[in-house]
């Protein structure tokens, strides 16, 4: 794989053309499919049907493996950020647990993906939601500003996850909850797979070992790390979605 600078530039490509072809049909992060089979995705990742039928039309793409917010013990009042929230799935979601006194604060590269996020909110009437635009590995958010940060099949597509973690940590008030869902890896790729861009996009060459990546979580400074549960991902042989959480 390229330098960082080249793999954030196949990503901003790769999710900028998702969001624009979403117009016409439902796009996971593994090519488009219908509407009806990103529900269908969204349901075996933990996502109920009330989830899926109470947030903007268009807010749902299927790019997750995972549903962070099904475990992040969201209440009233706080402040959430999620890490690369795409055009606002999740982030819609929190926003409907934290009420109208607390706020969902959205983080994304991809221009296409806000300017959908923006206007999904303004469609759906949402007061308490933000979407700003920033690469996770340096956040656009103050020190301890944030109660529970969320992030949804992301953190592997960045370069520096050690940068993310450490980002995450940073702007968590003592005491907050990561809560995330993401792909790592069983055992190392071939280098054929590590460079294929579709692969990249498609949350697989971009993954480190599960095992390096929860270092590396102990690295940033977080405790307490729970996996929550453990699935196959998109190349069942190499791929493992995880739901975890961990404290600051």
């Amino acid at each position: 794989m390229k330098n960082s600078a080249d793999i954030k530039d196949i990503v901003k490509k790769g999710y900028g053309q998702i969001a624009k072809t979403s117009a016409q049909c439902g796009c996971g992060s593994c090519g488009c499919s219908s509407n009806m089979t990103v529900q269908k995705q969204s349901g075996e990742m933990g996502y109920s049907d009330d989830e899926m039928t109470t947030v903007p039309d268009g807010a749902n793409l299927g790019l997750g493996c995972g549903n962070p917010t099904a475990i992040a013990s969201l209440k009233e009042g706080d402040i959430v950020l999620d890490l690369g929230s795409g055009a606002g799935f999740d982030v819609f979601l929190a926003a409907k647990k934290i009420g109208n006194t607390g706020k969902a604060i959205g983080v994304d590269m991809t221009d296409e993906m806000l300017k959908k996020a923006r206007e999904n909110a303004k469609r759906g009437k949402f007061t308490n939601v933000e979407f700003k635009k920033g690469d996770i590995e340096n956040l656009p958010i103050e020190n301890n500003s944030i109660d529970v940060v969320i992030s949804n099949c992301v953190i592997n597509l960045a370069p520096d996850k050690l940068k993310v973690f450490k980002e995450t940590y940073r702007v968590l008030k003592t005491g907050g909850r990561l809560m995330v869902s993401d792909v790592v890896l069983v055992k190392p790729l071939p280098e054929d797979l590590k460079n294929d861009k579709d692969l990249l996009v498609g949350c697989v060459s971009g993954a480190i070992l599960k095992d390096e990546y929860l270092n590396l979580l102990k690295q940033a400074g977080f405790l307490n790390i729970t996996i929550h549960k453990e699935i196959p991902a998109f190349l069942p042989e190499y791929g493992l979605s995880i739901t975890f959480s961990a404290i600051k």
